[in-house]
């Protein structure tokens, strides 16, 4: 299927998983017109919900009496909306996160991960969280988000609108969105080793003998099973 709008997606909620409940939704589409791709303005729409603790709302500073008699977050009707509007996909940084309040209600809208592609399309990164991508990116000449839509963070619609410009720069390199799509499926393909001698290492420079050592231990961790397992299989078919 040719997808021409990704709607990029960040929440904004009253805990880190269901039951807890979506206080705002942004988003913000990237659309290809005449064969470039494009960021929209971004649209943020506070939810009603049944109450906010003092640790959430110090992120989001979102007040009750902001979302007081507000109707709730149905994730049903956001992505019947998307679909009849275009969308062709989603995204959000760290989709994982999203995923808990969507995943049931997905059905034939591929939901994508542009932290786990920026890893693979640039591992250099100084880090590949929202903002130091968008300043990396900026210093390189590669994006530049109006700063005035990309404030505050840890609100949805500046926090979508960023990530939407991320993704973009992905997509004018031509990094494939089946193949996002196909990376999110996957481990996260973290640039560095984080355990051990060699933490902080490149994968490549780790050595083989670590590596082979991880896939013995029983209690390491999966995702570093599968990041020593393909280092060592990029190595076999050099």
């Amino acid at each position: 299927m040719e997808i021409n709008c990704i709607r990029v997606v960040d929440f904004e909620t009253t805990g880190t998983e269901p039951p807890a409940q979506i206080i705002e939704v942004g988003h913000c589409d990237v659309v290809l017109i005449d064969g470039s791709w494009r960021v929209r303005a971004p649209v943020g729409v506070l939810h009603g919900v049944d109450r906010i603790d003092v640790e959430t709302r110090a992120v989001h500073h979102i007040s009750p009496s902001a979302v007081d008699g507000l109707p709730p977050f149905d994730a049903s009707a956001f992505l019947d909306k998307a679909r009849s509007e275009g969308v062709g996909a989603l995204a959000a940084h760290r989709s994982d996160f999203e995923g808990r309040w969507l995943n049931q209600s997905l059905s034939g809208v591929p939901l994508f991960c542009t932290h786990k592609a920026a890893l693979r399309v640039w591992p250099e990164a100084p880090a590949h969280n929202n903002q130091v991508l968008r300043y990396w990116l900026e210093e390189k000449g590669e994006t530049s988000p109006d700063p005035v839509l990309s404030q505050p963070a840890h609100r949805a619609a500046p926090d979508a609108y960023v990530t939407a410009h991320t993704l973009r720069a992905m997509l004018a390199a031509g990094t494939a969105i089946a193949d996002m799509i196909a990376w999110t499926a996957e481990p996260a393909a973290l640039p560095r080793i984080p355990i051990g001698k060699q933490r902080g290492a490149r994968w490549a420079e780790v050595e083989g003998g670590f590596l082979s050592w991880m896939l013995t231990k029983p209690d390491m961790d999966p995702d570093l099973k599968w990041l020593a397992r393909r280092e060592l299989a990029r190595r076999a078919a050099k």
